[in-house]
């Protein structure tokens, strides 16, 4: 038989593709550094706010509605080939956003024509594209590159680039190109297109080394894994092969199987006719047969007559052996879940993690796209001496804290996870309420803060649960549906950004008009007031330069009135985040309750399996 070992945990080709998931990942979340060139943008090419909210919103879409499609292509082709479409969609849609920034607008024209604005706008939409390609495929090679024990953690790693990737390229424009907007979107299309060619070269799954502790010798001598990677499911044969003589007839009884382990079961059982005698494996093309012992497989009572099997053969065992079948196909060769199409929607796991993410999500979108304008506010509030130089450091100190403690809370959120599991023996679906919690937190101190100088720690709190969602989630999606249509499966949960994040924004939005002044005006300019980036709209004045004309006060595109601003949003958020919480706790305990049917069927009545010599 072919031996094919995989490579060390710590092998150089291991770490060099996940080095390189790294930096792929810092170059896949420039859609959230949209507010570092959204305002001078629109001035170059005199947009209005709606106009400015539709490019920064084509890039959401690129990165939330095209997740599905990418992870289907990078499950089945792998990573190489969203890397290369991702070179040429962040080269191109950043350097066609530059050429229109150079441009400017032809001759003695007032207003941006419809045609060069789709043109912008899809420009937008590919940059999401390629960021969410990129990202997708180092987050597929890393979960398929790290044993179970230390996936969370390396998983979290990888998503912290995306992250830390405004942070970076905000820094980098501040700090090198001042004032300098085309220099920056230069950096962007070669700083975010150059490192997919190098995920495009180095990154790639790369097998854990098979280890299987838990297989026990039903008659022979075990062989040497067979497949590259076998043991995280990710070949074609068997975690553990034994093989043996075919002079035997092999009836496997299975246990019962209730209706929420026919969603996805950890144990598959498959019952074989007693007529029906073993072929060799058509996996291995051997002449013996093989004889798989499952991973989490408890002691096999050998029956030595036909007699013996026909006692346990019971009634109950046949009823149920139809729904083991099913339950077998909703697994991989190993017994790991593979559950993915339109089973995927018929499971309450689905919709547990897309309706908390929902609910999460939109709350830290929400926080993350407003920011500014809540620390324009309370900066603003009573505050004669208003300055914009000062209010726009505000704004950037709250954008900065968020995107720094979103990339640690997506690396600690991976290390709690793998101790939860490894060391507590506790689902890691326990830390999704721990997420919950810190959005609760985060939101009360939103609530409850009324100096800008204290925003900072709202913004920190955010932060690490934002990160902690998105550094947990797909690690529970492995664990729940399984790794071989994890990338699809994952892009059906990120949809669910879109739907809580616009819903969210569109409320803070309007709450903000309403508590808005309106005394210079227009009901048409305060229309224009996006509810998904608001943020953009307070920056876009700051650019402008218009001062209202009572001492200093900012225009009436913003509101002033401080916590009376935005505090009905945030009671808003402060229920979706409690209902969230109410969920994830139902979601511990189901997964806690199949963890603890796993445990107490291990220790009841083994499996039979008969060996009869040929009569």
């Amino acid at each position: 038989m072919h031996t094919n070992h995989p490579p060390p945990l710590f092998s150089l080709v291991r770490i060099s593709s996940f080095l390189t998931s790294i930096l792929v990942a810092l170059a896949s979340g420039t859609n959230y550094a949209f507010p570092a060139y959204g305002p001078q943008l629109g001035a170059r090419l005199q947009l209005t706010h709606t106009q400015i909210n539709v490019i920064g919103l084509s890039g959401n879409i690129g990165v939330y509605g095209t997740a599905p499609i990418w992870g289907g292509l990078v499950d089945r082709r792998g990573p190489q080939l969203p890397m290369a479409i991702s070179f040429f969609c962040l080269l191109f849609g950043y350097l066609g956003i530059r050429q229109f920034y150079i441009n400017g607008l032809p001759g003695s024209a007032s207003e941006i024509s419809f045609l060069s604005l789709c043109v912008l706008v899809f420009c937008g939409l590919l940059t999401g594209i390629g960021g969410n390609g990129g990202l997708v495929g180092a987050m597929n090679a890393t979960a398929k590159s790290f044993p179970d024990k230390t996936r969370a953690s390396a998983n979290g790693i990888v998503i912290s680039g995306f992250g830390l990737s405004a942070f970076l390229f905000s820094t980098v424009a501040h700090t090198f190109f001042p004032g300098n907007t085309a220099s920056f979107l230069l950096v962007l299309a070669i700083g975010t297109a150059f490192p997919m060619i190098l995920g495009f070269i180095l990154v790639r799954p790369i097998p854990p080394p098979h280890t299987d502790p838990s297989g026990r010798l039903e008659d022979g001598t075990p062989d040497s894994p067979t497949d590259y990677g076998a043991g995280e499911g990710h070949g074609a044969s068997s975690p553990t092969t034994y093989s043996v003589d075919n002079t035997s007839h092999t009836h496997l009884l299975s246990r019962d199987v209730d209706d929420e382990e026919d969603e996805v079961t950890r144990e598959p059982a498959i019952e074989l006719e007693e007529e029906e005698p073993l072929v060799p494996s058509s996996a291995h093309g051997q002449v013996a047969s093989d004889y798989v012992v499952p991973g989490q497989v408890d002691s096999l009572a050998l029956s030595p007559t036909r007699m013996g099997f026909a006692r346990h053969r019971t009634h109950s065992a046949r009823s149920t052996s139809r729904r083991s079948i099913r339950s077998h196909l909703e697994k991989t060769h190993d017994g790991q879940p593979n559950v993915h199409g339109k089973r995927l929607f018929k499971t309450v796991n689905f919709w547990l993690l897309f309706t908390i993410c929902s609910l999460l999500s939109g709350t830290g979108i929400m926080y993350i796209n407003n920011v500014g304008a809540i620390s324009q506010a309370l900066f603003a509030n009573n505050n004669p001496d208003y300055d914009e130089v000062k209010a726009a450091q505000w704004q950037a100190t709250q954008v900065s804290t968020v995107s720094v403690m979103n990339c640690i809370g997506r690396i600690v959120i991976g290390i709690i996870a793998d101790f939860t599991k490894s060391k507590l023996r506790l689902p890691r679906s326990f830390c999704i309420a721990l997420v919950a919690v810190t959005f609760i937190i985060s939101q009360v101190m939103c609530f409850s803060i009324e100096s800008v100088r204290d925003l900072w720690k709202a913004s920190a709190l955010l932060g690490v649960a934002y990160g902690g969602l998105f550094g947990l989630f797909p690690t529970l999606v492995i664990e729940w549906f399984g790794l071989p249509h994890f990338s699809e499966n994952w892009g059906f949960v990120s949809l669910s950004p879109m739907l809580g994040g616009n819903i969210f924004s569109l409320a803070f939005g309007r709450n903000l008009d309403a508590h808005g002044t309106d005394d210079d005006a227009s009901p048409a300019a305060n229309a224009t007031l996006s509810s998904v980036t608001s943020t953009l709209s307070s920056l876009a004045s700051a650019t402008t330069g218009e001062i209202h004309a009572r001492g200093g006060i900012p225009s009436a595109h913003h509101c002033i009135v401080g916590r009376e601003c935005y505090i009905d949003s945030i009671k808003m958020t402060i229920a979706a985040c409690t209902i969230a919480l109410g969920l994830a706790v139902y979601a511990g305990w189901r997964d806690f309750k199949r963890q603890r049917r796993h445990a107490s069927r291990a220790e009841g009545l083994p499996a039979v399996v008969v060996w009869e010599d040929e009569e």
